[in-house]
């Protein structure tokens, strides 16, 4: 969709084939095919046959508006799905496979349109481009004070390929500044803020699953990135939880000048959140999670060849950190991903995601170097979600750049050379 024009799927389905399908199929294979809602408006009736064919077509038809994924096996029928909106119209369902797909080509949207004659059913998909209004703000740094401008469209466009039209590219770029610019100055605003004000100014979305994974009693590992403003989301939306307090401990490095890192991490100790170093702080983190704490994790930051393993970052290898699936690996704690963003009218989000099965492997390396993939994948939907909300201004891709000894990092077991 590089020249930002919506695309369009058809596909017509024989009612017969539907129907010697259902003969043919076990209810549970059935399942894997269709989702409960699209089995649930076909019924049981004379009908059904007829509904699950258009239902069928709609699900090629999305196919249709990603060739290449679906050619590599990316997306498959059973990551669409259909079901009647509040109004009776056809609205598409999508598993997180195919969200990561409309993510990556910025599409807003599918809209379906289902038919069906006597013999066969139809469908016709529409994809609608996702178009971003950046604020004024965000085009007037863009164009007045372009600091690392180059590294964030090349950041942009290696995420988004040729898929995406370049002036949506830089509308992403100019809508990144704008956030860059707010985080600023909620950065100065945010200590001033009552302590009585602070729970209305975030919300916090499924907290459900970091309390069943602290439920198993090895602590929790949170992945997460530089997503939004962490430090208010986390500190605003947690506010209304005090049992937290004092038990969510931040893995972090230092940061220049060394003035600023004392600010940030008094800041940290004042909302109540431990810090611990990045480096040579391991017996510090087992300690949390012996005593059943969150150790908190930023994933999305470049790792050099002695702390790092090459795997993918949305589809270009990255030295990406190794310590995260060693330490889970080896102490059993979950992995929870989680984000923040804000929204519109300036509220933040601190979202949990559900934890992240361990992946086992005969051969550590592997299992390191698999884990640490799936790791890079939760993020990757995660940025998707709000693009302009991560640090696109990190050099996240130096070894494909061939920069520094970083680029001998690894191998197809995960080693390091």
């Amino acid at each position: 969709m590089a020249d930002g024009a919506a695309r369009c799927g058809i596909d017509t389905v024989e009612i017969a084939r539907v129907e010697r399908l259902l003969r043919e199929t076990p209810p549970a294979d059935l399942a894997k095919l269709f989702w409960p809602e699209e089995l649930g408006d076909a019924g049981e009736g004379p009908g059904r046959a007829a509904s699950l064919a258009a239902r069928f077509a709609a699900k090629e038809a999305c196919l249709k508006l990603f060739p290449r994924e679906t050619a590599l096996g990316k997306i498959a029928p059973a990551d669409f799905g259909s079901a009647r909106d509040p109004y009776g119209a056809p609205r598409v369902l999508l598993s997180p496979d195919a969200s990561d797909v409309l993510g990556r080509h910025r599409v807003r949207s599918i809209a379906l349109s289902l038919t069906h004659d006597r013999t066969s059913a139809s469908a016709v998909a529409l994809a609608e481009p996702a178009r971003t209004a950046p604020p004024l703000a965000g085009r007037l740094i863009y164009h007045l004070l372009p600091i690392r401008r180059g590294v964030i469209r090349e950041n942009l466009r290696r995420v988004y390929g040729e898929d995406v039209p370049e002036d949506e590219i830089v509308r992403l770029a100019q809508a990144h500044y704008a956030h860059l610019g707010r985080l600023a100055l909620e950065f100065l605003w945010f200590p001033w803020v009552p302590e009585s004000r602070r729970a209305g100014l975030a919300r916090v979305e499924n907290l459900a699953a970091l309390e069943a994974a602290l439920a198993r009693g090895k602590g929790v590992l949170v992945l997460t990135g530089h997503f939004g403003n962490f430090e208010v989301a986390t500190a605003a939306g947690l506010a209304s939880y005090p049992h937290a307090r004092g038990r969510f401990y931040f893995v972090r490095r230092p940061f220049k000048p060394r003035w600023l890192d004392d600010v940030v991490s008094r800041r940290f100790r004042r909302a109540g959140f431990g810090v611990l170093p990045k480096r040579g702080g391991l017996e510090a983190i087992l300690d949390r999670l012996n005593a059943g704490d969150l150790v908190v994790f930023p994933f999305d930051q470049h790792a050099g060849r002695k702390d790092g393993v090459v795997v993918d970052f949305f589809g270009h290898p990255a030295g990406t950190f190794r310590s995260l699936a060693i330490l889970a690996l080896n102490t059993g704690a979950p992995v929870v991903p989680a984000a923040s963003w804000r929204e519109p009218g300036g509220r933040h989000v601190l979202r949990f995601e559900e934890p992240l099965e361990p992946i086992e492997s005969d051969d550590v390396n592997e299992a390191i170097r698999r884990n640490t993939r799936a790791y890079n994948a939760a993020l990757e939907r995660l940025i998707l979600r709000r693009p302009e909300q991560w640090w696109w201004v990190h050099q996240r891709w130096k070894i494909a750049a061939g920069t520094g000894g970083a680029a001998r990092i690894g191998s197809s077991t995960g080693e390091t050379t």
